[in-house]
């Protein structure tokens, strides 16, 4: 299951920010390695919202700075919200 999310996170990255895939890794910073831009975190939180099914908070998103930690966060949020 997790490794199911972290591939479907990964696949909305790069479609969000316009990065091939097998060039985005877990430990990637959005802003910092992956040059993602605020408008596009809004993005790729709504996108993650509309792909799993699950409402973010919006200060707690914004808080997530890697890929690997959105994929936590998403897992997390999937889990409450049952």
């Amino acid at each position: 299951m997790s490794g199911d999310i972290a591939a479907r996170v990964i696949k909305i990255v790069s479609e969000v920010l316009e990065v091939a895939e097998e060039n985005i890794k877990l430990e990637h910073a959005f802003v910092e390695d992956l040059d993602a831009e605020s408008i596009q975190s809004v993005e790729l939180m709504a996108a993650f919202e509309e792909e799993f099914g699950i409402e973010l908070d919006e200060d707690q998103a914004m808080a997530v700075k890697t890929v690997g930690a959105a994929v936590d966060f998403i897992k997390k949020c999937i889990e409450e919200q049952k």
